[in-house]
């Protein structure tokens, strides 16, 4: 089979288009939640802390010098980052965590109990009289 077949068979296949929707709809997500924890979450607990601005807060490493920017360390920047995926991953953690319990709840539904092989009814049956003539 050539490569160019097999290709074709993967991309074709409902698979990828539904993880090529995922991606597209987990970085408009993503983009929701770094707005969401930026322009919501963060203000506050700046206030909180006294008025810090997080995405400003960096070290310093080499200072400006003529039209050269400084050097920084934007650990403010990072710690939004982190706070970010911290929410994203909750969120997509509950997200499975509704799909999975939806899921078991229509297994629970669609299962019913096999009836036992004709053998196993017949072996039971026989059990059954056999401890009726033991008790009388």
């Amino acid at each position: 089979m050539s490569v160019l077949k097999e290709f074709k068979e993967f991309a074709v296949k409902g698979n990828v288009v539904d993880m090529a929707i995922g991606i597209i709809i987990g970085a408009a997500f993503g983009k929701i939640i770094s707005s969401l924890v930026s322009d919501v979450i963060m203000p506050p607990i700046g206030v909180i802390l006294g008025g810090v601005d997080f995405s400003n807060l960096a070290i310093v490493v080499k200072d400006a010098i003529d039209k050269k920017p400084p050097v920084l360390i934007s650990y403010g920047k990072f710690l939004q980052t982190v706070i970010d995926f911290a929410i994203i991953a909750f969120a997509m953690f509950m997200a499975v965590k509704g799909m999975n319990s939806l899921k078991k709840k229509e297994e629970a539904v669609s299962v019913a109990p096999a009836a036992p092989p004709n053998q196993e009814v017949l072996l039971a049956e026989i059990r059954d009289l056999l401890k009726d003539k033991i008790v009388r």
